[in-house]
């Protein structure tokens, strides 16, 4: 049985359906992924205690299988009382997972940053909030573009894992083509080929973003 290119065609419009979801949880994931990681990465900075408490919860995060505390999440904290909807736990799940992740990404923008800028802040009058925001934030947003892209990229790659969970994602929607009609090659290159132009697209933004953020500002 050959690959059918007019019945991989037919299965594009379901597939699409279930696009709007996918952005969803990438999108959701990525800005909960940068808050979580920017906020373990500022906690973990002063050191002492809670420094390397905050360091080992960030090792902990990179060592653990997503599929894990997708897992936790769904399965387990039902039996403490808390139970969480699929799509809350998928989004939870996959920014949970990549904070850690991104939390490196923070603190190699923060570090690349010359001292004398928050010494500068400090000179200034700034308090600790304001210098993060309006100093130390956006000099590291320059130098983290490239490599907070690719993340953001993975995490749209991670969205099929809520597959398991009956997330209604692209993928699943085409497992579930596949499984009607015992033809997996075909909804499965759809799914791929929409994949591939999704994150082609993230990429081209992020290039876009790097560009932006490198230009000089004027005078």
């Amino acid at each position: 049985m050959g690959f059918d290119i007019d019945f991989a065609l037919s299965t594009v419009p379901a597939i699409l359906g279930a696009i709007g979801m996918t952005l969803l949880v990438a999108l959701a994931s990525c800005l909960g992924a940068a808050t979580f990681g920017f906020c373990l990465e500022i906690l973990r900075r002063p050191g002492g205690i809670l420094g390397l408490v905050v360091r080992f919860l960030i090792d902990f995060i990179r060592a653990t299988p997503v599929l894990v505390w997708l897992y936790c999440l769904y399965f387990i904290l039902p039996f403490y009382g808390l139970r969480l909807s699929a799509l809350t736990v998928g989004i939870t799940g996959l920014s949970l997972y990549y904070s850690g992740y991104l939390a490196e990404v923070f603190k190699a923008g923060i570090d690349a940053i010359a001292k004398g800028q928050q010494e500068a802040a400090r000179a200034l009058g700034l308090g600790r909030l304001d210098s993060i925001i309006f100093v130390i934030a956006p000099q590291m947003l320059r130098n983290i573009a490239a490599p907070m892209g690719n993340y953001f990229v993975s995490i749209l790659k991670a969205t099929p894992y809520l597959a398991v969970l009956a997330v209604p994602e692209m993928l699943g929607q085409a497992f579930d083509i596949a499984s009607e009609t015992y033809r997996y090659a075909e909804p499965l290159t759809v799914a791929g080929l929409i994949f591939l132009a999704l994150a082609l697209a993230i990429a081209q933004a992020v290039k876009w973003l790097e560009r932006r953020l490198s230009a000089p500002t004027s005078r």
